[in-house]
């Protein structure tokens, strides 16, 4: 049972006709290099005549030239984050203080060191009401707002009329020891073939389950984890997400929910689909090279369809005939010559030209199948997969609910992104349901933005992206130096500050020319938001429009999301729930991987005792919020 087959299968299944690629955009140039420019080269640029380097150009009047007496009439908005009042107006003195209490919590290394054994001893101590009414008062309360759908209600409503929405994420993680997470892991993403003869697959090992990474829960930030059991179980994460997205549509008429693929299957569908993926990238970019193509940027380099079908022949590919048909499917190739995104698509013609899923192998130039066989309940364990997420997206559309797919580690995001594009292609096409989560700390990360917009163009489908920095980059950088392959992650802080904002500013860019790109500007980061405004302003970008979205997490940095909310901008509390002894584990995570944010949250903390003492001396000690 290949894996492309079942990809194909699911958007047979929900589309009827599976479109080849558009082989010529119907829809204006621009080149994926524009956004790397500056404002002042921009502007000297002349207009080119020679035609754009990724697609043919088309004349067509661009958005930016027809609304420009939009633009001109729009007044620039400008937001202020130290504007206490409106930060907190949503907030009573105690949850103030409440607030305060945590944030000096979460800077004391020792109590965050020691969270889980305090926890435990507390319950002890307190019994399980008294234990529960605490953390309510403190953690819980400030990170999470209820235990099921009916508690988180007023919370969610109160956010509402402060111009503040949710992205619901039902948080409850299992409290496992780290040998039973390994165990769990092991036993997940090792394919019954690989445990019979472990020797006779060369497969990459970064694409291999490893003991000791098994426990996906280390060093990871504010991410929950989810691990393989059976499939029943996989059934319950699905009808869970279901009511999470059925709470979603009921709260408000533009929610969010948010979903993990980990929870819907057996990560070693993940990681072996990833592994294909990536060695057919690998050996497009090698015939790249061949045809001295390797030094252009990505989405300009172009195969000549002669030394293609030339060189796939010499390499054992296939017979001649075979190629010659797998290559000259409808529309594919009239140019000539084929890029990336013609290249993807061939992928799920694969059987045509074997049985089994072949790989390349760059050290013979042969292609060899990733493993031997699949027993008949890995098939279905594949497809089961499939059809959960096929159903969440239904269920999505059905509810009015855009649906968030989280990243997850590098070695599943390949097929995590692949299967989330699939079904963007069959369900955005009237409108963004469907949002794929890039993480900006990876050095991929913006030719992984460029390639998914550049697709959305040539198929006419509403692309939609959540922005973040990430949340594995420490178990990234320790899994990649101790089994031996390159760092994914970019190389400081400011690199990824940097591929952040390139990366966003190249969306905002097709969202000022097409209005078909969405955005959701997932952060803390003040001065990424205050960059995000800039260019909305120089672009005439209303917030109305609902294009960009901000997003932080529940309890964290208000003086950022309610001015923003308050000025009328679509902005959203990542909004965690679930019965507290269920997600005490994430909490203690959370306590553990934010003690560095918390560490330089001063700013935060300086706002919140500004506010206090203002209400204080003006006579408000019983502040009530008014909505």
């Amino acid at each position: 049972m290949l894996y492309v087959k079942l990809v194909a299968a699911l958007v047979r299944t929900n589309s009827g006709n599976v479109r080849t690629f558009s082989r010529i955009s119907s829809g204006r140039c621009r080149s994926t290099v524009a956004s790397t420019k500056s404002k002042e080269e921009k502007e000297q640029q002349q207009p080119q005549t020679s035609g754009c380097p990724v697609v043919e150009a088309q004349p067509v009047e661009l958005i930016s030239q027809s609304k420009s007496v939009t633009k001109t009439l729009m007044s620039k908005i400008h937001i202020d984050f130290d504007n206490t009042k409106e930060a907190y107006a949503s907030k009573n003195n105690a949850e103030l203080l409440r607030s305060l209490m945590v944030f000096k919590l979460c800077t004391i290394d020792l109590l965050v060191e020691k969270n889980k054994e305090l926890m435990d001893l507390s319950r002890k101590l307190l019994g399980q009401w008294m234990f529960e009414k605490l953390m309510k008062m403190t953690f819980y309360g400030q990170f999470v707002a209820g235990e099921d759908h009916e508690s988180i209600k007023p919370l969610i409503r109160k956010n509402q009329a402060f111009g503040v929405g949710a992205v619901l994420d039902y948080s409850v993680e299992e409290d496992l020891t780290q040998e039973e997470a390994e165990k769990k892991e092991m036993d997940a993403c090792v394919s019954e073939a690989e445990k019979e003869s472990p020797d006779a697959h060369q497969r990459e090992s970064k694409y291999k389950a490893h003991r000791q990474f098994g426990d996906r829960r280390g060093g990871v930030i504010s991410a929950r984890t989810y691990f393989y059991a059976d499939e029943a179980k996989c059934d319950t994460q699905m009808e869970t997400f279901i009511k999470c997205i059925k709470a979603s549509g009921g709260a408000s008429v533009d929610g969010f929910s948010a979903i993990k693929l980990t929870a819907l299957g057996r990560p070693q569908f993940l990681l072996q689909f990833s592994e294909v993926l990536v060695a057919w990238r690998h050996f497009f970019n090698f015939l790249a090279a061949q045809q001295g193509k390797s030094e252009l940027m990505l989405l300009e380099q172009k195969l000549e369809l002669g030394q293609l079908k030339e060189s796939l022949t010499k390499l054992g590919v296939g017979a001649k005939d075979d190629i010659e048909n797998w290559l000259t499917g409808e529309k594919l190739g009239l140019s000539g010559a084929i890029d990336l995104l013609d290249w993807n698509s061939l992928i799920n013609d694969t059987t045509k030209i074997s049985s089994l899923l072949m790989v390349p192998n760059l050290k013979n130039g042969q292609l060899e199948p990733l493993l031997k066989a699949f027993t008949d309940e890995e098939e279905r364990q594949m497809k089961r997969m499939l059809q959960r997420v096929d159903v969440l997206a239904k269920h999505a559309v059905a509810n009015g609910v855009r649906l968030m797919v989280d990243a997850e580690q590098t070695y599943f995001q390949p097929a995590i992104s692949r299967l989330t594009l699939e079904m963007q292609r069959i369900f955005n096409r009237e409108k963004p349901i469907i949002f794929n989560t890039y993480q900006c700390y990876l050095k991929e990360a913006y030719d992984n933005v460029t390639v998914d917009i550049e697709l959305s163009r040539r198929e006419g489908w509403h692309f939609g992206a959540k922005l973040v920095r990430g949340a594995y980059m420490y178990q990234e950088r320790a899994r990649a130096q101790e089994i031996g392959y390159e760092d994914p992650i970019n190389p400081d802080y400011e690199a990824t500050n940097r591929m952040y904002h390139k990366c966003l500013e190249f969306v905002l860019e097709e969202i000022e020319h097409s209005r078909k790109a969405n955005v959701m500007v997932a952060t803390h980061n003040e001065d990424t938001v205050k960059f995000t405004l800039e260019k909305m302003n120089e672009m005439g970008l209303s917030p109305t429009e609902n294009k960009v979205y901000f997003g932080q997490l529940l309890g964290m940095c208000d003086q950022i999301s309610f001015p923003l909310g308050r000025a009328g901008f679509p902005v959203y509390k990542y909004v965690p729930y679930g019965p507290v002894n269920e997600v005490i584990p994430y909490l203690s995570r959370r306590a553990q991987e934010n003690r560095g944010f918390m560490k330089g949250s001063q700013r935060e903390r300086t706002l919140l005792w500004k506010e206090l003492k203002h209400r204080l001396l003006h006579g408000q000690i019983f502040y009530k919020p008014v909505y």
